[in-house]
């Protein structure tokens, strides 16, 4: 079963990634850039990851994965999932949702910024 730590682990290689606190100290925040992607939180008393998304993406993984993967909490519902780390969601599909929204949030960055990061 993938942990916070797992994915801070995974994306630590990624080009532009940084971890920062800008809403409570013991709330990681995954960023590419200036944007963040990832938010490394607790739901229900279990880790979860909150992850940027494709809006019709989002919808499915909410159909497929009911309970386990939500709306994101206190974010965008349309685009943003949050993901309870149960294991119900396989690692591989968990790790392509990380990806995507890494890669989502790095495509709309600024092209200087972008530029700057590769």
């Amino acid at each position: 079963m993938i942990r916070h730590e797992d994915i801070q682990q995974y994306v630590s290689t990624k080009p532009g990634f940084e971890v920062k606190t800008p809403f409570d100290p013991d709330l990681p925040v995954l960023y590419v850039g200036s944007k963040m992607f990832a938010i490394l939180g607790m739901t229900e008393g279990e880790e979860s990851v909150s992850l940027k998304c494709d809006p019709e993406e989002a919808f499915m993984l909410r159909q497929q994965y009911p309970g386990v993967v939500l709306p994101g909490y206190h974010l965008n519902k349309r685009h943003w999932n949050t993901v309870r780390l149960t294991g119900v969601v396989p690692d591989e599909e968990l790790w392509k949702m990380v990806d995507d929204s890494y890669m989502l949030v790095y495509s709309k960055l600024p092209k200087k910024e972008r530029d700057a990061i590769t």
